[in-house]
């Protein structure tokens, strides 16, 4: 016999993994015929147990937006996260990776939107409604086994893997630059483990913000108005270890920087 998805309940399944750092087998391994739809009310679910303990929703990540990405995760199409103000960590901070389970972070570029949008928006309208644009780095930590080669829903449910952020403290007009060509690298220890061109995020780090409202439209929901955007990882993710020492430079944008500790 088939088993209902509760939403809720998984929902709290995943909560209580996060805040426990344990983690937990894939959701599909139980309900294989979870709908990527269920997943996101999931997701919102958990969010909503965030909000309750007093976070604060300050952005949306994208993600799978890379084919380097895609290829790492076996996956293939792109997804959204939600971020609160509890996961940012200051640039130059420290993330306690003891507070996780089995981080990895990925260099990314971020926006902050100065209006509201919503529905189907152009490339221009995305890049109007942005007010600035800066280099970042996305923390992930998946709740689920071993971290790899999970399904859609597995991974839309389980807030698409964010945990942590960090952004730069130098922001830019984003028409200032072209965005699609910036070159990106990021060391680790002073060695460099990932580099790209910024048009390996979506082909064009705007058009993850044109995604992003066309997959909130299904759900019903906009992009508010003063949000931070993570666009979506230009490479792969790198595994983090106690003491490493992370640095991403970007073309244009500067550099940020966080510690493992």
């Amino acid at each position: 016999m088939t088993q209902t998805v509760d939403p809720s309940e998984l929902a709290r399944r995943l909560d209580a993994a996060r805040r426990e750092r344990r983690e937990v087998p894939p959701l599909t391994n139980e309900l294989p015929q979870l709908t990527l739809s269920e997943a996101y009310a999931v997701q919102e679910g958990g969010i909503q147990l965030r909000l309750a303990e007093g976070e604060r929703v300050v952005g949306l990540k994208m993600g799978l937006t890379s084919e380097a990405k895609r290829k790492q995760m076996n996956l293939d199409s792109p997804v959204y996260g939600v971020l609160t103000d509890r996961m940012r960590v200051e640039a130059d901070g420290v993330i306690r990776l003891g507070q996780g389970i089995h981080p990895k972070i990925e260099p990314e570029i971020a926006f902050r939107t100065a209006r509201e949008l919503s529905g189907t928006v152009t490339r221009e309208e995305a890049l109007d409604a942005c007010e600035s644009v800066f280099a970042a780095m996305e923390i992930l930590d998946s709740r689920y086994r071993d971290f790899k080669y999970f399904s859609l829903p597995d991974v839309v449910a389980d807030n698409s893997s964010s945990a942590l952020f960090v952004l730069a403290t130098e922001e830019h007009p984003p028409r200032a630059l072209d965005l699609t060509r910036l070159e990106m690298k990021m060391s680790v220890n002073d060695a460099v483990v990932q580099s790209a061109r910024s048009d390996a995020i979506s082909g064009d780090p705007v058009l993850s913000v044109v995604q992003l409202c066309a997959l909130l439209a299904e759900r019903g929901q906009v992009l508010p108005a003063g949000s931070i955007v993570l666009a979506g990882a230009a490479t792969a993710a790198h595994m983090l270890q106690p003491g490493d020492k992370v640095r991403l430079v970007v073309e244009g944008l500067g550099s940020v920087a966080v510690s493992a500790g």
